[in-house]
């Protein structure tokens, strides 16, 4: 089968741990494609469904979003990005628009005739992001069910445990994203030590370790 992995920075894997590329070294016997870009909303991947997915005829899309919806819903100071990068009106992505998107992309997919799966993302930063998260994978895994789509919820397979009340999320964070993800920089361990993290490295990103983990656990859900 080929696969194609669609989501944000959690899939593309090039800032943290690549679930993908552990994905495809359990699963030889298939083709396994990354289409994930760090910073994607579900507009972001509605806008580039038809050329970075469906043009490669693919038979199972994995859909895993909401990470950066959330965050633009619930850390205002972030919504100058969303608004420039993303194209998100007015730098948010409201539940209402999530819903709807999120029903459209996975109704594209299965009139295209491919199997679709969907991964609920985890957050572990602050009370604020892990409050919004929960609510947009409850939209998500709504509309997945009405579809008949698979679910597997990340949040409960890593538990956020003793989230602290942290900043807000702003625009130097994602500079130092950016910055980070264009250098040579992997010090996840010691990241997420400092920050007194489980599963991630800064409250969103998953470590190597954590990576290896979500892989096995997404191969036995695919049961492929």
């Amino acid at each position: 089968m080929r696969i194609v992995f669609f989501g944000d920075s959690l899939t593309w894997g090039g800032y943290g741990g690549n679930y993908v590329d552990e994905v495809a070294r359990l699963l030889p016997d298939h083709e396994i494609v990354n289409a994930g870009n760090g910073g994607d909303t579900v507009l972001s991947l509605l806008n580039r469904l038809d050329e970075d997915v469906l043009s490669l005829n693919p038979d199972g899309v994995f859909v895993m979003i909401g990470g950066n919806d959330a965050i633009s819903f619930s850390q205002p100071a972030t919504r100058t990005y969303y608004r420039r990068g993303e194209r998100a009106p007015g730098g948010v992505v409201t539940l209402d628009l999530f819903t709807r998107s999120y029903r459209d992309l996975l109704t594209r997919i299965q009139l295209a005739h491919s199997l679709a799966w969907v991964g609920l993302e985890p957050n572990e930063y602050n009370p604020d992001t892990l409050y919004a998260q929960r609510l947009f994978n409850d939209a998500a895994r709504e509309v997945a069910e009405s579809l008949n789509v698979p679910v597997i919820d990340f949040m409960a397979a890593f538990p956020p445990l003793g989230v602290k009340d942290r900043p807000p999320l702003d625009l130097a964070t994602i500079r130092l994203i950016g910055e980070r993800s264009d250098g040579v920089w992997n010090d996840y361990e010691k990241e997420r030590a400092a920050g007194g993290y489980t599963w991630s490295f800064d409250g969103m990103h998953i470590t190597p370790e954590t990576a290896q983990r979500m892989a096995r656990l997404i191969v036995d859900f695919l049961a492929l």
